[in-house]
C-alpha cells in the first residue's frame, strides 16, 4: 500500500491510496469464507460451498466493500498521524475511477484544510467588563420584595391594595333583587381578588369598602368572559355558566391582606440565616450583595458578547476557507443541496462553519474539556435555576439532583446542557486569562449598551439581506 498526499491548493489537497493484491486478497478471500459459514445460500448446504461458487456469486461485491473500507481507513489514519486539522470529512476526488478488473488499485480522496488560528489569550487583550451598579432605589425594590415574602396573611376590616375579599355571592334577577328560587347561584363562602380583574372598572368598585358593605358586579366582566374562572368563582360547573351571565351581588364578610414582614432579627435570620444580620445596615449591605450576585450573569452574558463578537472580528473577518471543497461536500452530504442553490447555502452557512472554528480553536489553545462532572454540575445549576423561576426556591436545593438527573436522561437536552456547559467554561477561562477593562455603569446605562449592540447586530443582518437581494 502507498498513501501520498499532493496540495492542491492553499487549502485543499487529495490523498491518494495504491493497492496491490498483496494488500487486499487475503481479506477478499476471508470475507467470502465467512459469507459461506454464515449466509444462507439456495442449493447449498451452509459452510459446504467452495469459494470459486463464492467468488462467481459474492466476489465482485465483495472486492469494492473491501477496497474501500482500506481506502478510507488508510486516508483516516495519514490524517491522524500527519495531525491534519480537516473540514468536514475526505470525499472521493472528483473524475476519479478505477477499474475492479484491474490487479493495482488507486483511489483518491479530497479533503478541505482548516485555516491556521494563531489564537492568544493572554494580558495583550483587552476587553471590556460591564458591572452593574445597585442604586438605592435597586435595594428599596428588592428590600421591599423580600418583606413581602416573608410576610403573612391576615384579615382585615376595610380593603387594601391586593386583598383578597370573602363572602357570599348571590344572583341577581332583572329588577336586581337576590334570588331566592331553587336555580339561583348562591355562594356562601365567595372569594374574589379584585386586584386579578381583567376589568379595572370593576376592580375600582371594591375600592374603598368595608366589612358589611355590599358590591353589585357581573362575574364574566372581571375575566373577560373565562368560562373557568367564572365556574371557579361561583363554584358551579360550566355547563351553568351561561347562566351566571349577570349581575350578583357580594356582602363582604372578611378581608384577607397581606402584611409585610417588620424588619427585626427573626426576620434578618429568615432571610440571610441566623447570626448574619445585626442591624439596618448590615442588612441593606446585605441586601446589595444579594442583588449583584443577581446581576453578575448580565454582566458574563455581554461579555460573552463582547468576546464572541472579538473573536469573529479578529479571526473570522480575514479567514479563508477551502470553497471548491465545501460546495462538493455538502452537495455529497445532502441531496437537496444543488448546482444551482449551492453557492447560497455555503454562503449562508459561512458565519457558522467560522465559529465553530474559531470556537474550537480557542478550546484547544484553553484546554477546555467538559467531563461527566463538569456536565452534572452545570446541569445542577440549571436545574435549581429552573426551580426558582417556577416558584419552588425552597424545594430547590432537595429536588436539583432529582430534576438533574432527569434532563440527562433526555438525549436533546443532554446535548445542549453538554454545549452550555462548554461555552460557559471557555468564556470563563478566558475571562481569566485576559486583561479586563472593568467599567461601572448604571442598569440604564447598562440597557442602552445591550441595545446598541442589538440595532448593530440588526443593521448587519438587514445590510446582508439586502445585499443579498
Amino acid at each position: 500500500m502507498n498513501v501520498s498526499y499532493d496540495k492542491t491548493g492553499n487549502l485543499e489537497a487529495v490523498i491518494k491510496v495504491e493497492l496491490t493484491p498483496a494488500d487486499y486478497a487475503d481479506k477478499v478471500t476471508k470475507e467470502l469464507k465467512n459469507i459461506g459459514k454464515t449466509k444462507d445460500i439456495p442449493g447449498f448446504r451452509k459452510g459446504h460451498i467452495d469459494i470459486n461458487q463464492l467468488r462467481k456469486r459474492f466476489g465482485t461485491d465483495v472486492k469494492v466493500k473491501v477496497l474501500n473500507d482500506l481506502a478510507i481507513d488508510a486516508v483516516l489514519k495519514y490524517i491522524e498521524d500527519n495531525k491534519l486539522d480537516i473540514l468536514g470529512q475526505p470525499i472521493p476526488a472528483e473524475g476519479h475511477n478505477f477499474n475492479l478488473d484491474d490487479d493495482d488499485v488507486a483511489f483518491a480522496y479530497e479533503i478541505g484544510l482548516a485555516p491556521e488560528l494563531n489564537m492568544v489569550f493572554d494580558q495583550s487583550v483587552e476587553l471590556d467588563f460591564y458591572n452593574i451598579a445597585v442604586s438605592d432605589e435597586m435595594i428599596d425594590e428588592q428590600e421591599a420584595n423580600l418583606r413581602n415574602q416573608a410576610g403573612s396573611q391576615e384579615p382585615a376590616q376595610e380593603y387594601a391594595e391586593r386583598a383578597l375579599v370573602k363572602g357570599s355571592i348571590m344572583q341577581l334577577d332583572a329588577e336586581g333583587n337576590v334570588r331566592s328560587d331553587e336555580k339561583a347561584i348562591q355562594v356562601t363562602d365567595g372569594i374574589v381578588a379584585p386586584f386579578m380583574f381583567k376589568n379595572a372598572e370593576v376592580a375600582a368598585k371594591f375600592e374603598g369598602t368595608k366589612v358589611g358593605d355590599k358590591v353589585v358586579f357581573n362575574p364574566f366582566d372581571t375575566c373577560d368572559g373565562n368560562e373557568a374562572e367564572v365556574a371557579s368563582m361561583l363554584h358551579i360547573d360550566r355547563d351553568r355558566v351561561e347562566e351566571a351571565r349577570c349581575n350578583f351581588e357580594m356582602s363582604i364578610a372578611e378581608f384577607i391582606v397581606h402584611k409585610p414582614a417588620e424588619q427585626n432579627q427573626e426576620f434578618y435570620d429568615k432571610v440571610f440565616g441566623p447570626d448574619t444580620v445585626h442591624n439596618e445596615e448590615e442588612y441593606r449591605q446585605q441586601v446589595r450583595s444579594m442583588i449583584e450576585r443577581a446581576l453578575q450573569p448580565n454582566s458574563r452574558q455581554l461579555f460573552v458578547r463582547t468576546a464572541e463578537d472579538y473573536l469573529m472580528e479578529t479571526y473570522g473577518t480575514s479567514m479563508e476557507l477551502p470553497e471548491k471543497f465545501l460546495r462538493r461536500f455538502m452537495m455529497l452530504s445532502d441531496k437537496n443541496i444543488t448546482e444551482e442553490n449551492v453557492d447560497e447555502t455555503l454562503r449562508m452557512q459561512i458565519p457558522g462553519i467560522k465559529w465553530e472554528m474559531i470556537e474550537n480553536k480557542a478550546a484547544h489553545v484553553m484546554d477546555i474539556k467538559v467531563n461527566e462532572d463538569d456536565l452534572k454540575a452545570f446541569a445542577r445549576i440549571f436545574a435549581i435555576q429552573q426551580l426558582n423561576e417556577y416558584g419552588m426556591g425552597q424545594m430547590a436545593e432537595q429536588m436539583a439532583d432529582y430534576y438533574a438527573d432527569n434532563m440527562l436522561k433526555d438525549k436533546d437536552q443532554r446535548r445542549r446542557l453538554a454545549h452550555e456547559a462548554f461555552t460557559a467554561k471557555l468564556f470563563t477561562a478566558i475571562h481569566n486569562a485576559i486583561k479586563l477593562n472593568e467599567k461601572t455603569v448604571s442598569i440604564d446605562e447598562f440597557r442602552t449598551i445591550v441595545a446598541a449592540l442589538n440595532n448593530a447586530t440588526g443593521a448587519e443582518v438587514a445590510a446582508e439581506e439586502e445585499a443579498q437581494q
